[in-house]
C-alpha cells in the first residue's frame, strides 16, 4: 500500500527567496547544489557526435559506457576485477534512490534503513513502495525487518565521511539482516580536511571493506557534481551482479534507458580526469572564502570534511538562521529538510558563482 507522500519541502522556502531576492546587491542562492560552471567541452562535444541517436539505447550501457565505468572504478576509487555485469547505468541517481526499493520488491512490513541526516529521496522511496523508512548511523539498532540499507559517504547535508572499519561494520550487520546495503558516493571526489584532504574516500567496493565478496552491496555515482552534468542525468549503479540483474530486467520492462548521446557524453567524462581535478579547486577556491565567512558571522561548521556543502548552525533554530540569512540577501537550505534531529542546522552549498560566494561572504563578515 502507498504510504502517504509529503508536500514537497522546498515550497516552503518561497517566501524567504522573496525576502533574499530584495537585497539591493540581488540573491546568493546557496540553498540548491545545481552547478554553475560550464559542462567541460570534451563531454559536449561527445554529445554533439553522437547525435545520431536513429536506434533504441541499450538499457545496460554501450560496450563502451561499461568498460569507462569499469576502468574509472579502478583508477579512480580502488575498485578492481569488475565486469560488464557488476555496472549499469541510470537517468540520474535521484530516480535510482526513488525507484530502489520499489525495483527491490519492497513493501509492507519491510524496512529501509537511512543516515540520521539525509537526502530526503531515501525516505520518499521507501514511502513509494509501501515499506517504513528509519534513520540510523548505528548498525546495532537496525530493525529486523530492514530489507535496505542505505548509506552516503561524503554525507548530504552534512559531509560526513565513512572510514573503511564503519563501511565494513555496515556490511557485516545488512548481510546479518539479509538486507541489500547501498552506498550513496557521488561527492566521493570532493575530500576537504582531516584525512581526506589527502587521502581518497573509500568505497563500499573497496576490497578493504568486503574482499572480493559483493553480495547484496552496491555503490552509486553520479556525474552531476563532478563535472557539471546535472542537465544529462548521467549516473550509474555498481556491485552485485545479482542485484543489478534485477534492476537491469525491471528497467528493461519499464523503458528506463539513459539516451545514447548521453551515454557517449558519461563515456568521455569518465575517460578524462583533468576536469574533475579542475573543478574541484573551483570547489576548494569558495570553500576557503565560505567558510572562515559563516564562522565571523557566528556560525560554527559541522563534520562538512567532505563533499559539496558546509553544514553549520548558529545554535538557534533553522529558520531563524534562514530568515536572518534572507535579510542579508542568502538563500540557505533549512537542516529540518534532511530529518528531525537537524533542526538547528543550515546547510550552504558551494555551487554558486565566484562573484556570489565573494558577495556572501563579505554580507556574512559585515553582518
Amino acid at each position: 500500500m502507498l504510504r502517504p507522500l509529503p508536500d514537497y519541502p522546498w515550497d516552503q522556502m518561497v517566501p524567504f527567496t522573496q525576502r533574499a531576492r530584495a537585497h539591493p546587491d540581488g540573491i546568493v542562492d546557496l540553498s540548491i547544489g545545481s552547478p554553475v560552471d560550464p559542462t567541460p567541452a570534451v563531454i559536449r562535444q561527445a554529445l554533439a557526435d553522437a547525435t545520431d541517436a536513429h536506434a533504441y539505447p541499450q538499457t545496460a550501457g554501450t560496450p563502451q559506457l561499461q568498460r569507462a565505468i569499469i576502468d574509472w572504478y579502478a583508477r579512480r576509487r580502488g575498485v578492481s576485477g569488475l565486469t560488464e555485469a557488476n555496472v549499469l547505468p541510470t537517468i540520474g541517481s535521484k530516480e535510482l534512490v526513488a525507484l530502489l526499493p520499489f525495483m527491490l520488491g519492497l513493501g509492507e512490513g519491510d524496512t529501509v534503513v537511512h543516515p540520521v541526516a539525509a537526502y530526503p529521496t531515501y525516505a520518499i522511496g521507501a514511502a513509494m513502495a509501501g515499506a517504513e523508512a528509519v534513520a540510523s548511523d548505528d548498525p546495532a539498532d537496525w530493525p529486523a525487518t530492514t530489507k535496505l540499507v542505505w548509506l552516503n559517504s561524503p554525507g548530504n547535508p552534512d559531509g560526513r565521511v565513512l572510514t573503511v572499519a564503519e563501511l565494513r561494520l555496515a556490511v557485516d550487520r545488512a548481510r546479518t539482516l539479509g538486507a541489500v546495503i547501498v552506498s550513496d558516493e557521488c561527492y566521493a571526489e570532493l575530500g576537504w580536511a582531516g584525512q581526506w584532504a589527502s587521502e581518497p574516500i573509500p568505497s563500499i567496493l573497496d576490497p578493504r571493506v568486503i574482499g572480493t565478496d559483493r553480495r547484496d552491496i552496491l555503490a552509486i555515482y553520479s556525474l552531476s557534481k563532478q563535472s557539471n552534468m546535472a542537465g544529462y542525468r548521467g549516473a550509474f549503479a555498481a556491485g552485485c551482479a545479482t542485484v543489478l540483474g534485477r534492476l537491469l530486467t525491471v528497467r528493461k520492462h519499464a523503458g528506463l534507458m539513459l539516451p545514447a548521446p548521453l551515454q557517449a557524453a558519461m563515456v568521455a567524462a569518465l575517460r578524462d580526469d583533468a576536469h574533475v581535478a579542475e573543478q574541484k579547486e573551483r570547489y576548494r577556491a569558495r570553500r576557503r572564502l565560505l567558510l572562515p565567512a559563516l564562522e565571523a558571522a557566528g556560525f560554527r561548521i559541522s563534520r562538512s570534511e567532505a563533499g559539496l556543502y558546509l553544514w553549520a548552525t548558529e545554535g538557534r533554530g533553522a529558520w531563524d538562521s534562514i530568515g536572518r540569512l534572507a535579510d542579508l540577501g542568502i538563500l540557505a537550505g533549512p537542516g529540518p529538510f534532511y530529518g528531525a534531529g537537524s533542526a538547528e542546522q543550515v546547510r550552504f552549498s558551494l555551487t554558486a558563482t565566484d562573484e556570489r560566494i565573494a558577495a556572501a561572504s563579505g554580507r556574512l563578515r559585515g553582518a
